[in-house]
């Protein structure tokens, strides 16, 4: 893919930018970059209300009860400024439950009990889903009965003794140190290589990635700020190696000016999750990794790893992971921890030796 170049004066422009502290570089195109954040938020705005539209007239045309309660529900995410997909989850899971109970007898949301979820929560299972899945749903359905409850329209009964499901504890899938160096050989892109590194090197999301505009970056002092995660909406501070700063100075050289964004494609100012996958998938078969089942996500999974392998703290893993809770970070400790490692083999080392006294 051939991107389009811009001028030496160009070039030295977007790196000096990139140099210099946050409260000056703020001081850059302030009302192109406000214009456009206005515009976005507005289209935002626009898809979560078609979302709620959508999710109401689907209702009205199955025949299903509670079309006025679910958009009351849905209206009340939207003004605590859900994500879309939030919204599109919640109004997917209530359609799910409400056709399950129409199924079941009385087509009133009032005669809903704790029968009612625990079958359906069979229901589920029965048609495949798996337990995260599963999970997921039932935390939905729980949301919008406790809001029926609050407004009187359900009994207080039906959130006692809630039903939890029990998730595998599965292991971080982290990509082996050889894997990472063979992918690196055959990428053959500025850009494609920039994002693979700060990926590896930072263990940003790629949703946050992609969201990451060029006043976000400082090379001066090696640091990503992510104002707001897509996931957690809490902000944080990553930080840049050497290796990723180089691939992002080597990609600034082709970077177009005209988008905002820090990685764009050939007539589109950003990266779709969609086109960074089809190009993370195709060097995995130039690298002779195609059977090796690794995603994008597994980048995230390396970083983890890596660090701790290398005696980082699990507190300051957590910061730069963005984990609101340190048991999901704790789950890379059971992953890779070299400490443990080390305490087995000289344990046993010991035993193989005959070196134990006693009885047992």
């Amino acid at each position: 893919m051939n991107l389009e170049h811009v001028s030496v004066e160009g070039q030295e422009a977007q790196i000096s930018f990139l140099g210099i502290p946050p409260t000056q570089r703020s001081g850059v195109s302030p009302s192109w970059t406000s214009s456009e954040s206005v515009l976005e938020e507005s289209h935002e705005r626009r898809v979560k209300q078609k979302i709620i539209d959508r999710a109401v007239q689907k209702i009205i045309d199955r025949g299903l009860c509670g079309a006025e309660p679910v958009k009351a529900y849905l209206a009340e995410l939207y003004r605590r400024d859900c994500r879309p997909n939030t919204l599109r989850t919640h109004a997917a899971t209530i359609i799910s439950f409400l056709v399950y109970l129409k199924g079941r007898g009385p087509d009133r949301l009032e005669a809903i009990n704790r029968e009612d979820i625990g079958e359906f929560v069979e229901h589920e299972q029965d048609r495949g889903l798996k337990p995260n899945s599963i999970s997921v749903r039932l935390r939905g359905v729980y949301s919008f009965l406790k809001f029926l409850v609050h407004r009187g329209a359900l009994s207080a009964d039906v959130l006692t003794r809630k039903l939890r499901i029990k998730l595998p504890q599965s292991l971080p899938r982290a990509i082996d140190p050889q894997a990472v160096r063979q992918m690196l050989t055959v990428i053959d892109h500025s850009r494609d290589r920039a994002i693979l590194l700060v990926l590896l090197r930072t263990g940003m999301r790629i949703g946050e990635l992609l969201d990451t505009r060029l006043s976000d970056v400082d090379l001066s002092e090696q640091k990503i700020e992510i104002m707001e995660a897509r996931k957690t909406r809490v902000g944080r501070v990553v930080y840049l190696s050497e290796d990723a700063c180089a691939a992002l100075r080597q990609w600034l050289v082709h970077r177009s000016e005209k988008s905002a964004y820090l990685f764009h494609s050939l007539g589109r100012p950003r990266l779709s999750y969609e086109s960074v996958r089809g190009r993370f998938e195709r060097y995995l078969c130039r690298a002779g990794l195609a059977e090796s089942g690794y995603s994008l996500h597994s980048l995230r999974h390396t970083f983890a790893s890596e660090l701790l392998n290398a005696g980082m703290r699990l507190e300051c893993l957590q910061q730069l992971l963005g984990h609101s809770c340190i048991e999901m970070t704790r789950r890379y400790a059971r992953l890779t921890d070299t400490t443990r490692r080390k305490e087995y083999f000289r344990a046993m080392a010991q035993i193989e030796k005959g070196g134990l006294d006693g009885h047992y």
